[in-house]
C-alpha cells in the first residue's frame, strides 16, 4: 500500500537532486506510516538503508497539513526496473549481470543485517520488495519505504529469549511474484 508519491526535485540547501516523498494524509494509515518511518530512521544508519536528508510536516494556507521525507536520490532507480526491464536507456533494456546481481543480494543482506542484529532495537521492514530496493550511481543497492517497519519488543524470560512482534502488519514472508533476483 502506498501512501504518497515520490518526486525528482532540488533543494537550496543540498548540492544535487533529492527525492521528495509527499505524503497522502486523505489515506488511512499515512499518518502512522509516517511517524514509523521517521522514527526508524532517525536513529539508523548504514550504507545500504537509504539517507533521510530532513523532514517537513506543516500546515498550508488551507489549514490542511502536509507532510513529506526528503531523501538522497538514486540515480539508477528502483530494482523492479532493472529486474522487469520497464524503463529503457537509450532505446536498449537494462540488464544486470550475474556480478550486480550477487553484489545487489549482498547490499540488501548487509541492511537486513543491521536492521535486525546491529541496531539496538531490532527492526523488521515489512514491506521489502524490488520497488523499494534503490541503486545509486555506483549500483550500490539501498533498502527505502520504511514506513511499515516496526520496533520488535525483546522480553528476556527466566530460561529462553521470546520476541513479540505486536501491532506488526502484512504478510511474513510475502514476496510479489516474479521478484526474485
Amino acid at each position: 500500500m502506498t501512501f504518497g508519491s515520490v518526486y525528482k526535485g532540488t533543494l537550496e540547501s543540498q548540492e544535487g537532486v533529492v527525492a521528495l516523498k509527499v505524503l497522502n494524509l486523505q489515506r488511512r494509515g499515512a499518518d502512522k506510516s509516517f511517524i514509523a518511518e521517521c522514527n526508524a530512521l532517525r536513529n539508523i544508519r548504514h550504507r545500504n538503508l537509504t539517507k533521510i536528508l530532513t523532514r517537513c510536516s506543516s500546515i498550508n494556507y488551507k489549514g490542511q497539513t502536509f507532510k513529506a521525507l526528503v531523501f538522497e536520490y538514486m540515480t539508477n532507480g528502483c530494482l523492479e526496473n532493472w529486474l522487469h526491464h520497464v524503463t529503457k536507456i537509450a532505446e536498449q533494456a537494462r540488464t544486470l549481470d550475474l556480478s550486480q546481481r550477487l553484489n545487489i543480494c549482498v547490499d540488501i543482506a548487509s541492511g537486513l543485517h543491521y536492521l535486525h542484529i546491529e541496531c539496538a532495537q531490532p527492526i523488521v521492514h515489512y514491506d521489502l520488495k524490488p520497488s523499494n530496493i534503490l541503486l545509486d550511481d555506483d549500483m550500490v543497492a539501498h533498502m527505502g519505504d520504511i514506513g511499515l517497519a516496526r520496533l520488535l519488543s525483546t522480553i528476556f524470560g527466566p530460561f529462553d529469549k521470546q520476541t513479540s512482534t505486536i501491532g506488526i502488519k502484512g504478510t511474513i514472508g510475502y514476496a510479489p511474484p516474479g521478484s526474485f533476483i
